[in-house]
């Protein structure tokens, strides 16, 4: 009898982009435990790409602004998603007018997550009372799914279009020193494109690292690697995993040969926090 339900197969065969029956036979050698499945179809090469930005579990859009900080003292960003079931709705009036109050509202209420946000007032009614009323007008299900803020001495804010007919379903917070604030909305583009997870390496979970060690260790010895090579190549295979999910460490977008921290130290400046949202990821 299996150990795992449709949807744990389903959910792992998403997060991995591997085939169906390369799923299952992950799981029934991890005895059903998700994690340890998701270990052993990276080990054995079946893992798709992960990060398609063309998926998305829902349509809607993400919005954003940034506004001085109450004790004057830098800025905020603030950055919302608000899911619809069609992109027909996504571009709607009624849609867009309704992402605009539940904007506001984040900032005016500082709500730091979405339970917060759909309880906060707008215009004599809550943000849930708003959501109700739209999804009476169009007659399809609206979210507001999250919210986050993002402070510094300077923030800045970079929206994309995956598709020019519809708002944007891509956002980006991030915050820089004053110094930073130059190459700042050239970083906020690339963090859109790039998908950084982690800032910085001290960022990455000791866990995190472990695994990956675990990983490219046991990689290498499917591989047929020669034992006495395998610290070398593990350290190497790490400091991938680095460039590719640490925001300081990744080749910068406008100019490869460069790191994301090398462009800061041309300009003696730092990133201190950064944020992203993809509709449905």
């Amino acid at each position: 009898m299996a150990n795992y339900s449709v949807a744990d197969l389903k959910a792992l065969r998403e997060k991995t982009g591997a085939g169906m029956l390369d799923v299952k036979k992950a799981l029934e050698e991890a005895g059903g435990d998700s994690a340890k499945a998701e270990e052993i179809i990276r080990v054995k090469g079946l893992k798709g790409i992960g990060k398609r930005e063309g998926r998305a579990a829902s349509d809607g859009l993400v919005a954003a602004t940034v506004v001085p900080l109450a004790s004057g003292d830098g800025e905020v960003g603030v950055l919302v998603e608000i899911n619809s079931e069609t992109d027909f709705v996504a571009k709607s009036g009624p849609f867009l007018a309704l992402a605009d109050r539940v904007l506001a509202a984040a900032v005016a209420s500082g709500a730091a997550d979405a339970d917060a946000l759909v309880a906060a007032d707008t215009d004599g009614t809550t943000v849930q009372g708003a959501v109700d009323e739209v999804q009476a007008t169009l007659g399809e299900k609206v979210v507001v799914r999250r919210v986050t803020r993002v402070a510094g001495e300077h923030v800045d804010v970079y929206l994309h279009k995956v598709n020019k007919d519809l708002p944007p379903q891509v956002g980006v917070l991030v915050a820089t020193d004053a110094a930073g604030a130059s190459v700042a909305r050239d970083i906020a583009t690339h963090i859109a494109a790039y998908s950084p997870t982690y800032l910085s390496r001290d960022e990455v979970p000791e866990e995190v690292v472990a695994s990956e060690r675990h990983i490219a260790e046991e990689t290498a010895r499917n591989e047929g690697k020669p034992e006495a090579a395998l610290p070398k190549i593990v350290e190497g295979r790490l400091v991938g995993y680095f460039k590719e999910n640490v925001l300081l460490d990744q080749a910068f977008a406008k100019d490869p040969k460069k790191s994301v921290q090398q462009v800061l130290a041309e300009v003696g400046g730092s990133v201190t926090g950064f944020a992203r949202y993809r509709v449905g990821a």
